[in-house]
């Protein structure tokens, strides 16, 4: 029975997000199920059903992907109506995807499932496809790739942290070289010091190619 929820959830996201052009494709969703799969097997902990489920469906209700995070939701709920998903694990799901993004500012997670999928989909967030995924997302949004005239932001509220003025390189600042050290899984955390430093060299060569002379 699992195994059908688990199709179901694969083509609802497809459907939902599968021509997505600000980094939350269907392949990113991909991605963090199976980086999350592979923590809670080499961590051996978790629900790795829940698991599944939440890293499938964590976008689904993004605010960045609707008109506001009420209308994001209510396509879930509705979905979760549909197929009839036994309360305790929408109940278990549901507390994960509320509570593991950024933006959300939340430090202490209901469940290792919640550490997990979070910690999958920062991953995602970082190294090689992280810097393609921000400046895709920079891009859909309208973002400069980057304004020297403006500072990364501090101490950013939600609202702050959705709509203040900010670059795809200034995104390095304010959110993914913070990452690495946010993550709770050894696993996680080994893996992230690799696509760090990437990301590292990165804006070292950046600044050097953005600092032309005459």
């Amino acid at each position: 029975m699992n195994q059908f929820y688990i199709d179901m959830a694969q083509a609802f996201v497809k459907k939902q997000l599968g021509y997505d052009t600000s980094g939350h494709d269907w392949y990113h969703i991909d991605r963090v199920r199976k980086l999350s799969l592979r923590l809670a097997r080499t961590e051996n902990q978790g629900d790795l059903f829940v698991i599944e489920m939440a890293a499938l469906l964590h976008d689904i209700p993004d605010s960045k992907l609707h008109q506001s995070e009420d209308e994001g939701w209510q396509i879930l709920r509705e979905w979760f109506s549909e197929i009839k998903l036994p309360e305790e694990t929408e109940k278990a799901v549901t507390d994960i995807i509320s509570t593991i993004s950024f933006s959300a500012f939340i430090d202490e997670l209901p469940s290792i499932e919640a550490k997990i999928v979070q910690d999958a989909d920062r991953l995602d967030a970082i190294g090689a496809i992280g810097i393609a995924r921000t400046f895709a997302y920079g891009g859909k949004k309208g973002q400069a790739i980057y304004d020297p005239d403006i500072e990364a932001r501090k101490n950013m509220t939600k609202q702050d942290y959705r709509s203040g003025k900010s670059s795809s390189i200034h995104h390095f600042y304010e959110k993914l070289l913070k990452l690495k050290g946010m993550l709770h899984t050894k696993t996680a955390k080994k893996m992230a010091a690799e696509r760090h430093e990437y990301m590292e060299i990165f804006l070292q060569q950046f600044y050097k190619e953005w600092d032309v002379t005459e």
